[in-house]
């Protein structure tokens, strides 16, 4: 198995990464990973908990520019030293017990995504509010009717993909915005293959979800502007 690495963006996440990081190390004992987390200015005190990590194989970048979860990823996926990356959250809402799932069915079948999907239509143990449920659903219709069924969670935030899509696509991205996996899939003229694989999506146990009103926008912004791409260029 090659090694990998996992980016996770943050922003004031310091009461749940100091549980995420041991949990991601213990459940990824003997496998050759690289950790990054990248942190947006956190002011709740993460940067003095990513100080605690000695590790090797542990990085953590501080953005001091503009905060935006894409341009975290994007800083992360930059100073990732492996082929393949996986992207989760540092909220505790993804397990790590979920990242072997995503390598056994990435280096069985060497797809150029493997996606976490929640089943928001069917699974009722989706550990959504109604604002996060209904949002997430709306999107996800929108973004198969428009742009097409290229997985079935587009809103994911956990998944697994080669950085060489990354590399041949970045001057194509949008850069912007709270789901750096849309912007990744929908790029004019460009096929990829892609791999559902189901996770288990916990509720968040400390801190508050960064979903609102604005970013919802964003997200409708960034389906129209995919959209627009193909039809008008």
């Amino acid at each position: 198995m090659d090694k990998f690495t996992i980016v996770i963006p943050v922003y004031n996440e310091a009461k749940n990464l100091g549980i995420l990081i041991p949990k991601i190390y213990k459940e990824l004992i003997n496998i050759k990973f690289e950790l990054i987390i990248v942190d947006d200015s956190s002011n709740d005190g993460t940067s003095k908990v990513l100080k605690k990590f000695k590790k090797k194989n542990f990085k953590h970048i501080i953005r001091k520019k503009e905060r935006d979860l894409s341009k975290s990823c994007i800083d992360g996926f930059k100073k990732a030293s492996s082929k393949n990356i996986i992207v989760m959250d540092g909220d505790l809402q993804h397990k790590p017990s979920d990242i072997k799932k995503f390598l056994n069915v990435f280096y069985k079948n060497r797809p150029d995504f493997v996606v976490g999907t929640r089943d928001l239509f069917k699974n009722k143990k989706h550990n959504l509010n109604f604002f996060r449920l209904f949002a997430s659903r709306i999107l996800i219709l929108v973004v198969s009717s428009l742009l097409g069924n290229k997985t079935s969670d587009p809103m994911s935030g956990f998944f697994m993909f080669k950085k060489s899509v990354f590399k041949k696509s970045q001057k194509k991205l949008i850069k912007k915005g709270y789901k750096i996996l849309l912007d990744l899939l929908y790029i004019r003229d460009q096929r990829v293959r892609v791999i559902d694989v189901n996770i288990n999506f916990d509720n968040r146990m400390k801190g508050k979800s960064k979903m609102n009103l604005k970013i919802l926008f964003n997200l409708i912004s960034m389906i129209s502007k995919k959209f627009f791409s193909r039809v008008f260029l």
